[in-house]
This record gives C-alpha cells, structure tokens and sequence, in this order.
C-alpha cells in the first residue's frame, strides 16, 4: 500500500458533510450546530484537573510513570519533551493565520469527498445529526499540503506556514519514536516482538528500521461559540493511530472520559503536550493500553486551537496483539487486521470499532458506546 490516505478512497463522504459554516457571520448558534442534549454537569465540572498524570520525560521513574499512565489512564501530559515553548507558539500562530482568512480563501483547499488532507470539517461528522463547531486542516503529504495552501496564499505567502508546519513534524517524529520506545519498554515488549507483528517473520529488525510510521498533523479550530452550552467542538471519539501527540492552546477544552469519574477536563499547562493512546496501540496491548475516550468543548469568549500528531505504524503493517501480551490470564481479545481493513471498519461502524475488531465482541470491555 503506497500510503495508508489511498484506504479512505474507499469510504468517500458527502461534501455537506466537509463544508464548514462561516463562523465569521454567525452571531446565534445555528439549529444546525444545536445539539438537543448534552451533559451539562460534565461540561461545567473542572473539579477533576491535575488528575491525569503530567509526566517529565526526563524523571529517572519515566518508563514506569509513563505504563501506568497508559494503562489506567489512556493519557498523560508531558514536560521536558525538548520543544522549546517559543516554537509551539509559532506554530500556534501560523495555524491562527490559517483559521482567521476569509472563508473563500480557505475553501479553495477543500477537502475531497474521499481525501484526508486539506481544510474542512472532521470525518466523523457523519455520524452525528447536528454539526461540529469545529473546522480543521489536516496534512498528510508535504507537496499536497504545499499545493493546497499555496491556492490558500498566493505569491509564496504560504512559505512561512509550511516551513513551520514540516520543521514540527520533523520534532514530533522524534518525539512520537521516543515515546513509543518508552511505552513498550513499561511493557518488556522488545523491537524484535513489535516487527514479529507488525511485518511477520520474514522480516528482519532492518525491515522494521527502515519502514517510516505514518503520520498526520491535524489542525483544529474551535470559534467563539455564541451558545456553548449547546454546541459541541468534537464529539465523543477515539483516535485511528498508535498514539496523538496533541498541543492545546490555552482555552480550555479538551475532556477524556475516566472509568468511575466521567469527563475530566485536561487543563492547558504551559509548554506541555498531551498524549493519548490510540486504537491500534489498544489492538497491539491486547487492551493493556486503552484508547482514550475524548472530546472536545467550547466557549464563548476564545477562539481555542488544537494541533494533534498521529502517529501510526508502517503503511503494510499488520494490526494484531502482541503474542507476549497474551497468556492464559490475558486471552487474545482481537483478531489479525490490516491498517485498511481497520479503517474501513472505523468507517462503518465508528464507536464500535473496537467490538468489531474484536475475536468475540462480548469480551471487548472498552466498547466506547
């Protein structure tokens, strides 16, 4: 598979379902955007911030700080990652220049009905009756997204976006790889046990250094809601990758959802980065590391951004657990999938993705309905 984007080829969407709204000439939130009921409680509680564990990656306990985070919580914040803060702030403001162009501008990068990249609105949309008040930008491909803003600035204007946008791409790769390294390590899962799975024994530890991880930048744009208390940023999901690196500007608003407590707000904390685990690192642990729960909300008085990194193994990677994760206590939970077949089962089937990935879906206690 030359790349992992050619899957969703297969599963296009309408195009009602990509056009984003003009948030500029909305002064009254739309019943299009008006979600008839949501937790109000959840959505006003910050009695829950700190409690997802904010981890320095340069704590001598890292590795041990780091699996029981994955494992209870899904998530974590880290400091000490080695992005200076002055650059997150860049890239905030380049993805801030983006979002503020007219809208004209930014429809001539237009997601296509069966695309990932470029500007639109997110692809679970679909699976909602209401919108999202959300728009996004999302690059895959370094010449499609050179293309797509070159049509969004003219005359090189877009030369300071890209330059920023592929230098962060470039550290949070670096990052992503440290981090993985890390997680299967809390685990003992060693290199060689990753590419038996991933890439089947024929392969060899060269095999698995030289196939690249997939990956996409995501840029999200929250508006100033007129009625937040209605409306929703991003809808309850989990994400289709190993894990996300996520910058947050500093609105709040993004929520996981903690077994026994509910929706926990994960509080901005200056120059740190939020990661969570995605489904397939969920498929890989046997369910050791559970695919965090979350959503996004809004507010009515900040134009909140959200920048997420997915990472995501080699395009022809088989998605299956780890032998060594399963024993006579651990079961095998999901069945041998490749990176398509996943995504056109995400595709279909959305929040229950995890069932039907599943040997037998009766065993699959993270069902995210």
């Amino acid at each position: 598979m030359k790349s992992i984007s050619e899957a969703y080829k297969d599963h296009p969407i309408n195009l009602h379902n990509i056009i984003p709204i003009d948030f500029k000439k909305v002064h009254e939130l739309p019943e299009s955007h008006t979600w008839p009921s949501l937790d109000q409680d959840s959505i006003s509680d910050t009695s829950h911030d700190q409690v997802i564990p904010i981890i320095d990656l340069e704590d001598p306990n890292v590795m041990k700080l780091i699996g029981h985070a994955c494992q209870t919580w899904g998530a974590f914040q880290i400091t000490n990652h080695g992005i200076p803060i002055s650059f997150l702030d860049e890239v905030e403001s380049q993805s801030r220049k983006l979002f503020t162009l007219p809208s004209k501008q930014k429809l001539k990068a237009l997601r296509t009905p069966d695309s990932v990249g470029g500007y639109g609105r997110p692809r679970m949309q679909p699976f909602f009756p209401k919108f999202l008040w959300q728009e996004g930008f999302t690059m895959v491909d370094k010449s499609a997204t050179i293309d797509q803003t070159s049509k969004i600035w003219p005359h090189g204007d877009h030369t300071p976006f890209c330059r920023a946008m592929e230098e962060y791409q470039k550290k949070l790769k670096d990052l992503a790889n440290r981090l993985l390294g890390v997680m299967l390590d809390s685990l003992k899962i060693t290199n060689d046990d990753l590419r038996l799975t991933l890439l089947g024994s024929s392969s060899s530890l060269e095999d698995l250094k030289s196939e690249a991880p997939h990956t996409a930048l995501q840029l999200n744009s929250y508006p100033a809601c007129p009625n937040p208390n209605r409306a929703m940023g991003l809808a309850s999901h989990t994400d289709t990758s190993l894990f996300t690196v996520l910058y947050q500007s500093r609105s709040r608003g993004l929520q996981i959802r903690a077994n026994g407590i509910g929706w926990v707000t994960v509080p901005p904390v200056p120059g740190a980065l939020v990661v969570n685990i995605g489904d397939l690192l969920h498929i890989l642990t046997n369910g050791r590391f559970p695919s965090a729960v979350h959503r996004a909300i809004v507010n009515q008085s900040h134009h909140r951004l959200s920048i997420g990194y997915f990472y995501g193994p080699p395009c022809n990677s088989k998605i299956a657990p780890v032998r060594k994760l399963v024993d006579s206590n651990h079961p095998i939970r999901y069945r041998d999938l490749t990176w398509r077949e996943y995504i056109g089962i995400k595709a279909k089937h959305f929040d229950k993705s995890l069932s039907f990935a599943a040997v037998n879906p009766q065993i699959d206690t993270n069902d995210q309905s």
